[in-house]
């Protein structure tokens, strides 16, 4: 891998990396290769790094290094929701790509757009072993950038057929919906959670971190089997209900022992994403087993789809080999 003079130092955009059209299948393989990578001692992450400033911002560091390709990755990603006032959406990041043997810099890569596409994907490898093959209904909770991204990877996995979306304004429900029906499902804009969620094979809360949500969703109105992602860390989510899943993973239980709160009680903790794909216990044991995956972000995640988007750049000649 030939780094390049910072001079010259390439950006990712979100356009470009669109139209490298790296496939579904392909992001969370990755993810899933570099997850035995770090079991195996070929990577290396570190539990993100989290400032709370105490005025609404939320800001977030995360650090990767793998072998194979041999690429650093860090991100800082800065949540504000004081940027709507100022016509900017509410997150925003950057990811710096570093030459791992070296040092020296390889890219700078849009971190929305990894951030949109890792957080489904991390989601999805969970799904691929947590949730029923056939579920053909998957509920949002929460219709931001998150939500879009869930509905485009779970649509390319499972057999959707319907969707059902709230959240608290209609605009981004509607959007939701609108892109639901443009892959020809069918879809249901809910006034109330509890609607969206009742019978629903899978579930996805995205609900925005700042200002910290009150909790408001019950885990007893889940439809027996079904599967449930919390990109959210399970802060909308009744702690006293959550009992009512059969079974829980995190994404790192080594981040998980370092952060000040934990996510969920440690007790109704069965492993972590590593451990679920590594093999170390079965992400559903039967049908009618309610599961959860509850996570902060993974460094491995951002690591993985930045570095596979940095190689299939180079590969289609976006700049210098």
């Amino acid at each position: 891998m030939k780094p390049l003079a910072a001079e010259t130092l390439p950006y990712l955009s979100s356009a470009l990396l669109d139209r490298l059209s790296i496939s579904t299948a392909d992001m969370v393989d990755e993810i899933e290769r570099q997850i035995v990578s770090q079991r195996r001692g070929e990577v290396w992450c570190a539990p993100k790094a989290v400032v709370l400033p105490g005025d609404d911002r939320y800001i977030m560091a995360t650090l990767g290094v793998a072998s194979t390709p041999p690429v650093l990755a860090t991100k800082s990603l800065v949540v504000n929701p004081r940027n709507a006032g100022r016509g900017l959406a509410t997150l925003n990041s950057l990811i710096t790509l570093l030459d791992a043997e070296t040092g020296l810099p390889l890219a700078l890569v849009d971190g929305n757009w990894v951030t949109e596409k890792r957080t489904a994907a991390l989601s999805a490898v969970a799904a691929r072993r947590m949730a029923s093959g056939d579920a053909s209904s998957l509920a949002f909770i929460g219709c931001g950038v998150q939500a879009r991204g869930h509905l485009e990877t779970f649509a390319d996995l499972f057999p959707l057929r319907e969707i059902r979306a709230f959240g608290r304004g209609t605009a981004n429900r509607d959007a939701l919906c609108q892109m639901a029906r443009s892959r020809g499902l069918q879809a249901i804009p809910c006034d109330t959670a509890r609607a969206a969620i009742e019978g629903a094979d899978m579930v996805v809360t995205t609900v925005t971190l700042v200002p910290r949500p009150a909790p408001f969703v019950d885990a007893n109105w889940l439809k027996p089997g079904s599967f449930t992602v919390m990109t959210d860390q399970a802060l909308p989510w009744l702690p006293q209900t959550m009992r009512r899943f059969d079974r829980i993973i995190v994404d790192d239980l080594e981040q998980e022992a370092k952060m000040p709160k934990p996510m969920i009680d440690p007790t109704m903790v069965a492993g972590d994403l590593t451990g679920l794909v590594c093999g170390d216990f079965v992400g559903r044991e039967g049908a009618g087993e309610t599961t959860a995956f509850v996570f902060r972000g993974l460094a491995v995640g951002d690591l993985a789809i930045a570095a596979l988007a940095y190689g299939r750049a180079k590969v289609a000649g976006v700049f210098g080999a």
